[in-house]
């Protein structure tokens, strides 16, 4: 839609627009402009898809998708708090968003755990690569107390809620940053480069029973967190660098970004989980073996949750979208809609 065509568009349909205004800002309305409202809402719905898919005009889409919203919420009323779907939230739309992005997650996954595996096998064997980065005394405080001691330094409901909001931070990060590709990569590798470091620092000095025996526990939930987090960012913004041949990068980041919030809403409390594994089991007096035994299966249970519910969703040809009711805008153009 060239300039001049979208200036006769906004020319044609102004008045309506200001009609559907006037009668979504009213408290009261009679019936007849009850139908009057509803029919112009509809017909906006369509003039926003028009302008979205064929005119680069931010200003007006914005414009159109308020008005759009608040004639809705004229028209609904609103939605109030529902447990069902708390519930449809828990077993269907968090596990289902998060099973149609493995293969970015697993991906992202997959990577870190042979870098970091790898880091720590030449950190280990050689020590003048740790103290490039440590001095002896550092390195001697970190094998035979500070790494151990940071699990127990502050009492375990403070340590549990610093642990959970910096992961989720993190986590946060990377989903909402995933449109710029780079920062989620920076973000990976800053953890990345933590890991490799400290842990081939510990095994190298003969302390990798600590080293496994503390971070496994808590490590593979939060970790796998964070993958989750990363991948549905780089999915986010991979929808945005490649589309596809049948949708414009604005409907396909749409599309990819709405579920991306779901699963931020989500990992809020996978990583709470981890966060209490971290504050009261990893420093905990519990046998190695046990403490272990508690990570992994948290961890199997969170796999087994995904694979489970979500691929039944998947296969079910559920959506991981947002509900229609808050969706916003594009719900509305999606479905038919009478004729500009």
């Amino acid at each position: 839609m060239r300039n001049v065509d979208l200036d006769a568009y906004v020319a044609e349909h102004a008045g309506e627009w200001r009609r559907l205004e006037q009668l979504a800002g009213r408290r009261r309305l009679a019936p007849e402009e009850v139908d009057e409202l509803i029919a112009l809402y509809h017909r906006a719905g369509t003039h926003l898809s028009a302008v979205r898919s064929r005119a680069a005009d931010p200003a007006l889409v914005a414009r159109l998708s308020r008005l759009v919203l608040t004639a809705r919420g004229a028209i609904t009323g609103g939605g109030g708090f529902s447990w069902a779907a708390v519930g449809r939230f828990f077993t269907t739309t968090f596990p289902l968003a998060v099973f149609q992005g493995w293969r970015w997650w697993c991906a992202v996954a997959t990577s870190f755990t042979v870098l970091a595996f790898v880091m720590m096998w030449y950190v280990a064997g050689h020590p003048d690569v740790q103290r490039a980065f440590l001095s002896d005394s550092q390195i001697q405080d970190l094998v035979n107390s500070d790494f151990a001691d940071y699990y127990s330094q502050y009492q375990a409901q403070n340590f549990a809620l610093r642990v959970w909001t910096n992961n989720a931070l993190v986590a946060a990060l990377c989903l909402a940053a995933g449109v710029y590709v780079v920062p989620v990569v920076v973000a990976l590798g800053y953890n990345l480069f933590n890991i490799g470091l400290e842990g081939g620092v510990m095994i190298g000095n003969g302390r990798a029973d600590v080293f496994f025996g503390l971070i496994v526990p808590h490590g593979l939930l939060e970790l796998t967190a964070v993958f989750v987090a990363a991948g549905t960012g780089l999915r986010v913004g991979w929808s945005w660098i490649a589309p596809g041949p049948d949708r414009s990068r604005g409907r396909a980041l749409a599309e990819t970004a709405r579920p991306a919030m779901l699963v931020a809403l989500g990992l809020v409390g996978v990583l709470a989980v981890s966060g209490v594994i971290e504050a009261f089991v990893t420093p905990s007096g519990l046998p190695t073996s046990m403490r272990i035994a508690i990570g992994v299966l948290a961890w199997a249970a969170f796999l087994a949750y995904v694979v489970v519910l979500g691929g039944r969703a998947h296969r079910a040809r559920r959506s991981a979208d947002l509900p229609e009711d808050f969706a916003g805008p594009a719900a509305v153009t999606a479905g038919r809609s009478p004729s500009a």
